[in-house]
């Protein structure tokens, strides 16, 4: 876990610079626009399908009309959640994660050469690839959510999956070789996991969560210019240009 904590160390460090608020606020701004558009528009008609459908019907059968409405209306802000998560960070991953790479990789992190091929195309289908399986999983995973807990721990493990499997190939892709790229995703599982599950947690804190996909895209180029420069050679650890 120390890997991941100096990543987020950094990340949070990176904050007091302006233009890096810049990158962070402008997926938020969407995300909040996309929650409060989808909430007015779509959010009672989606409570209306799913109460036509079980577990629904099954409860409001039984008389328990007000515990399918309090899940329906659950189920429906979930979703809401999901797809503006889901459209911030395809936006975080798109555009904002290679001009968080670009200012990094010229300050904190010169001296990691760029190795690999910078490819727009590949990234963006990396990106929506993840997306994709993300939505499926969801979908899938929907019944599960009537188990106690379930319906908080699904979605934090996938979100965590989709963070990892998003921002870690696209934090890397233009500075590390292909065999480079193989090691880390082999040897860095874990970690990459729990920064992934770190920010899908953060997600579920109030104001917090809408700059999550941003700080997500830059905890990823964080740990993962910090593991190829160790893996190259174990250069100094640095936080702002400050040994630790």
């Amino acid at each position: 876990m120390g890997d991941v904590m100096l990543a987020l160390a950094r990340t949070f460090a990176s904050l007091r610079q302006g233009k890096v608020w810049l990158y962070v606020l402008t997926p938020a701004l969407f995300s909040l626009l996309l929650s409060i558009g989808l909430a007015v528009w779509v959010l009672g008609a989606v409570v209306q399908q799913m109460m036509e459908y079980p577990p629904m019907t099954l409860l409001v059968g039984w008389g328990l009309v007000w515990l399918a409405n309090i899940l329906a209306y659950l189920g429906g802000w979930m979703a809401i959640f999901a797809i503006a998560y889901l459209t911030a960070s395809l936006l975080a991953a798109v555009v904002i994660l290679p001009l968080i790479l670009n200012h990094l990789s010229a300050s904190e992190y010169r001296d990691v050469a760029a190795m690999g091929k910078d490819s727009f195309v590949a990234a963006a289908m990396n990106s929506l690839v993840a997306s994709v399986v993300f939505v499926l999983a969801w979908v899938a995973t929907i019944p599960l959510w009537l188990i106690p807990g379930f319906s908080l721990l699904i979605p934090l493990l996938l979100m965590g999956w989709l963070n990892r499997r998003t921002f870690a190939y696209d934090a890397l892709s233009m500075h590390a070789t292909e065999s480079e790229w193989q090691a880390i995703r082999r040897d860095q599982k874990t970690p990459l996991f729990m920064l992934g599950l770190t920010m899908a947690l953060l997600a579920h804190i109030p104001v917090i969560g809408l700059l999550v996909p941003a700080l997500a895209a830059l905890s990823f180029v964080h740990y993962g210019l910090e593991a190829l420069r160790r893996s190259r050679g174990g250069a100094l650890v640095t936080i702002e240009g400050e040994r630790v």
